[in-house]
């Protein structure tokens, strides 16, 4: 539909003209009475905004195509023009910069060429093609001023100090505006051979528009004011202009190609409409184009690259959510900082008791193989020490030369997905790390994000500081109610022992048939070890059962360990290195046995397990391998070793932390890998008796120094 034919455009335009006329009467009144009288524009923004309304009052009244209209709009551009050399003067600069003055006498002069223009219109144009000639002569004529205005208003503010910006801001976005309105409607009706009907009918809207941040600009209190919108309105603004100009070239080309004639051109033309709509389609939604107008829009509207307020405000979201979308409290911690950098996926490391990072959580990042010791312990004590956050781009780019930075693991280095290691420092203590994936829009780490991320790390890792605190009553809470109804067990096991006990001495002295004493005695003597037995296992729960340590060898103790589960399951000894230890043997049997039998109660039937004996010179370790379905590296971290956290049916939970603790007091260590559907390796590691003597000998000869 041609909107030049459109029957409500006129009245549309009679309206909006009418609105600029009422707007600029009351914007040259609120300047009269409130602006600030010691500015040097005052005088000529108070003639602009006349005859802006005056302009508009006679284009409502006889049409914008009137003589007097014209000449009115005349008036009105030199107003304009006069307002913006007197904005040089508010910082004397009308004097310093002589370089303006001729481009202004050239503006007025270009200016006046109008009301010539106007007369041949009206008095000698006898035919269309001088009309039309004149026409196209009087709009050039017009977007030479338009872009003169704008050199002119861009040399203003960015040369200005910055005081002087502080006032000029809103007069300038009003001078700004005029002129930019101004080159765009000229410009449209110069290509298309005649003003553009909808933006002549608001003309006079814009013109209200415009009046408002020149009386703003007018008073030194509201000059002050400022226009912070938030970045999400930012964001949303650069899309729609980036929208807008791709559907703007969209129509341009496809002008252009319709222009050439004939069924080819037809054809070139919707097949170029079809191919942009679906590359449309695919581009818009795209992360990476979403990521690249965030980073354009934070890095050149905005002084700071966040909105710390918002950050914040969504941090503390993400982190108390309490899992309403599934997410455990790792996701949410892992998620709270990924979204600062628009992070795509992350993984948390917690250090282990040798001071190793290992995986905690990950959050999208699935497919990512992280070895069971992630980190080495020096890389964990440097971003403990200097709260270093580990930019992996400048580690990557630094390979090979003298100032590298080292520790960092080879699987960070060769995952081209890892962006950053943010530290998570509570009290000066490392109790995690952060492993960023790097964000769809590509960018390097700045001084800012280095800024807000050790912030937001030192949060995050009280939370997980408070978190696991929170677990540690809970387990000091559970061991209490548990040695509580041990002790009554015990108690009352200890009594019967005794009980028996004493009927089997009785016995001895009184019963009068040999033979039924004889087996009454077998009897009673069998309960009252096995009731010892019971009790002496029950008191199993410390280092107290493995202080008398003594020889033992390795190998043959898992022949002898594997021998008892012959006829049970496929148990078979790979590898039995003589390695010879210092344990307790009835500790180290208890810790094992229970460990096997797990890893029998995780194999199908018929798969086989293999017990290994090895040793690296300090340490000798016993190895048990299964073929079971494994198990996640959340449930090593968090449940394997956590007392009455079990994944059987009706089991107990505290079998894998007796087998740690009686390891840990024989001076040993208990290792696991394992990986979900391929299965679990446990390594009982013990000190070689060799070592121990070595160690020993060295502390005896300190002692005697000393």
């Amino acid at each position: 539909m041609n909107l030049a034919n459109w029957p409500f455009l006129p009245f549309i335009g009679f309206l909006g003209h009418l609105a600029g006329a009422i707007a600029c009467t009351i914007g040259v009144w609120w300047i009269a009475t409130h602006g600030d009288r010691n500015r040097h524009d005052r005088t000529a923004t108070i003639a602009a905004g006349l005859t802006t309304g005056i302009w508009c009052l006679l284009s409502a009244a006889f049409g914008p195509d009137a003589i007097i209209a014209e000449v009115a709009e005349i008036a009105r551009n030199l107003a304009w023009i006069f307002l913006l050399f007197r904005l040089f003067g508010n910082d004397g600069r009308d004097e310093s910069v002589r370089q303006v003055r001729p481009v202004v006498v050239a503006l007025l002069f270009v200016e006046c060429l109008q009301p010539v223009l106007l007369l041949v219109e009206h008095r000698f144009a006898i035919t269309p093609q001088i009309d039309a000639l004149t026409n196209q002569i009087s709009a050039a004529l017009r977007m030479l001023v338009a872009i003169g205005g704008l050199m002119l208003l861009h040399n203003l503010y960015a040369g200005a100090a910055k005081p002087s910006r502080e006032l000029l801001r809103w007069s300038t976005i009003a001078v700004g505006g005029f002129w930019a309105f101004d080159l765009n409607f000229f410009t449209v009706g110069y290509l298309g051979g005649q003003h553009p009907a909808l933006l002549e009918a608001i003309r006079g809207l814009a013109a209200a528009v415009l009046i408002l941040p020149l009386a703003l600009g007018s008073s030194a209190t509201a000059a002050g004011l400022q226009f912070r919108p938030s970045r999400a309105v930012a964001f949303q603004t650069l899309s729609l202009l980036l929208i807008g100009a791709y559907l703007l070239l969209m129509m341009l080309m496809t002008r252009s190609i319709a222009m050439l004639g004939g069924d080819f051109a037809r054809f070139t033309q919707v097949g170029f409409v079809v191919a942009a709509t679906i590359a449309t389609i695919l581009w818009l939604p795209s992360p990476r184009l979403r990521g690249w107008l965030k980073v354009t829009a934070t890095k050149h509207l905005f002084q700071h690259r966040y909105d710390y307020r918002q950050e914040w405000l969504r941090f503390n979201a993400t982190i108390g959510r309490g899992g309403a979308n599934g997410e455990s409290f790792e996701e949410r911690a892992i998620r709270a900082i990924a979204d600062i950098t628009d992070s795509p996926a992350g993984l948390l490391l917690a250090p282990n008791e040798e001071v190793e990072l290992e995986l905690v959580e990950h959050w999208k990042w699935p497919s990512l193989e992280v070895p069971a010791v992630a980190a080495c312990a020096a890389l964990s004590s440097m971003l403990e020490e200097q709260e270093f956050i580990l930019d992996l781009d400048e580690a990557r780019a630094r390979l090979g030369e003298e100032d590298q930075i080292p520790f960092v693991p080879a699987w960070m280095l060769d995952e081209p997905r890892a962006w950053a290691v943010v530290p998570l420092l509570h009290f000066e203590r490392l109790v995690g790390a952060i492993v960023l994936a790097r964000p769809a829009a590509h960018r390097s780490l700045d001084w800012e994000d280095f800024d807000l991320l050790r912030v937001v790390g030192r949060q995050l890792a009280s939370y997980l500081a408070e978190r696991a605190g929170q677990q540690a009553l809970m387990e000091a809470s559970r061991f209490d109610e548990f040695n509580r109804r041990i002790a009554f067990v015990m108690h009352d096991i200890k009594n019967l022992a005794s009980q028996v006990t004493l009927l089997a001495r009785n016995a001895e002295k009184h019963a009068d048939n040999p033979e039924f004493r004889a087996d009454m005695l077998v009897t009673l003597r069998n309960s009252g070890d096995k009731l010892n037995a019971l009790l002496k296992r029950l008191g199993r729960y410390g280092a107290g059962q493995v202080d008398a340590r003594e020889p033992l060898a390795l190998d043959a103790f898992a022949r002898d360990l594997v021998a008892k589960y012959a006829r049970q399951h496929s148990v078979t000894v790979a590898q039995a290195n003589p390695v010879l230890v210092l344990a307790n043997r009835e500790a180290l049997d208890q810790s094992l046995t229970h460990l096997l039998q797990n890893a029998i109660d995780a194999s199908a039937d018929g798969a086989p397990i293999y017990v290994n004996v090895v040793s690296d010179g300090t340490l000798g370790c016993l190895e048990i391998i299964d073929s079971g379905g494994g198990m996640s590296p959340q449930f090593i971290r968090n449940g394997l070793f956590k007392p009455f956290v079990s994944s059987k049916d009706g089991g107990f939970g505290i079998g894998a932390f007796e087998a740690r603790e009686l390891i840990r007091a024989m001076g040993g260590r208990l290792k696991v890998e394992s990986r979900e559907g391929i299965g679990t390796r446990f390594m009982a590691c013990l000190p070689l008796e060799a070592a121990a003597q070595i160690q020993a000998s060295g502390t005896n000869n300190d002692s005697e120094v000393a």
